[in-house]
């Protein structure tokens, strides 16, 4: 409209035509015609655009009361800018915070069973040494026993909520993992030897690398010692490290330890990577004797693994058993991306 006054304007001055004078309330005509026009089309432009902000502003209401179900995307029809971009963004955050808040329930629930079974046994131990006084000395090593795995217990989940809220990551230092990864062989081979076990360490002759020591070695323990608590009797727990090149040097350390157990089906090998997840005898697909743990193990490794720019995983192993793959950077970076 505005264009096609300007050209009649135009035209007029051209030809010289001098028309004569309007009247005052001609000019109404334009400002009418505008706003017929404009206002639908701002109406319009302002629903469109306060759509979307709507629906995120009550995700964000509801997000604020752990309601982390809610989902704007499918709210947006078939939207392709960037406030569906930001929705999905949303969503994506949504189902994130909703999963870790499943985890938590989960945890409080494994929890509060793993130190109720214990208590549990401490008061039966009681109630019968109370019952017949002539057991007290079975019934106080039971006492015992019951006690040092809730302080085990206990530890346990200590280092992994110190490993989950970044507790246990003081100043690094350079040392040499190899070295670590042969102490830890050393102790284990000496409690397979209880088993008639063997663990065997096939390494290169170093590993430097910028670790924080104390989770790194928990890491290693945790799954060396959890090789030899399931491996079967008369077997070997064979534990291979080797280096893994990136830009023409020694980039990473991968760390492969091997057991002869009942093993894992390989759609649950990343369960048991999760807190006080045991998998049940029918889940391994054989007879499996009871093994004692708190069931954290493999959970604190992972964090430690994770602290250092590093990863773990589990496959089932040829010929039986379970192979338990832990790779290591020489220095995390930023942006660090474990191998594949």
């Amino acid at each position: 409209m505005v264009a096609a006054f300007a050209c009649a304007g135009f035209y007029v001055h051209i030809i010289g035509f001098h028309p004569p004078e309007p009247p005052h309330w001609l000019f109404l005509i334009p400002v009418l015609s505008g706003a017929t026009v404009g206002l639908p089309v701002a109406f319009a432009l302002a629903w469109h655009i306060s759509k979307p902000v709507r629906h995120l502003s009550q995700a964000l209401r509801d997000a604020a009361q752990a309601r982390f179900d809610v989902r704007v995307l499918p709210a947006l029809g078939s939207r392709r800018d960037e406030f569906a971009h930001l929705a999905k963004e949303f969503d994506d955050m949504a189902m994130r915070l909703q999963q870790a808040a499943m985890q938590q329930r989960q945890l409080f629930h494994d929890v509060s069973h793993e130190l109720r079974s214990p208590l549990t046994r401490i008061q039966a131990a009681i109630g019968l040494m109370q019952q017949d006084p002539q057991s007290a000395a079975a019934m106080i090593e039971r006492v015992a026993r019951e006690a040092e795995r809730l302080d085990r217990l206990i530890e346990e989940l200590l280092t992994l909520h110190k490993l989950e809220v970044g507790a246990m990551n003081p100043a690094r230092e350079r040392i040499d993992v190899v070295e670590l990864l042969a102490d830890v062989v050393q102790d284990a081979a000496f409690e397979a030897q209880a088993r008639e076990c063997a663990v065997t360490l096939d390494a290169p002759n170093g590993f430097m690398a910028d670790v924080v020591g104390e989770p790194l070695y928990r890491a290693f323990e945790n799954i060396v010692r959890n090789a030899v608590k399931y491996t079967a009797p008369h077997t070997t727990v064979e534990v291979r490290a080797r280096t893994l090149e990136t830009g023409g040097r020694a980039g990473w350390l991968e760390i492969s330890v091997g057991d002869r157990g009942p093993g894992v089906p390989a759609e649950s090998c990343e369960e048991i990577f999760e807190p006080f997840r045991r998998l049940e005898p029918q889940q391994r697909n054989t007879t499996m004797r009871s093994v004692p743990g708190t069931g954290l193990g493999l959970a604190i490794a992972r964090r430690a693994l994770t602290l250092h720019g590093g990863d773990v995983c589990a496959i089932p192993r040829e010929g039986g058993g379970l192979l338990v793959i832990a790779r290591l950077p020489n220095q995390v970076t930023a942006n660090q991306q474990p191998l594949r």
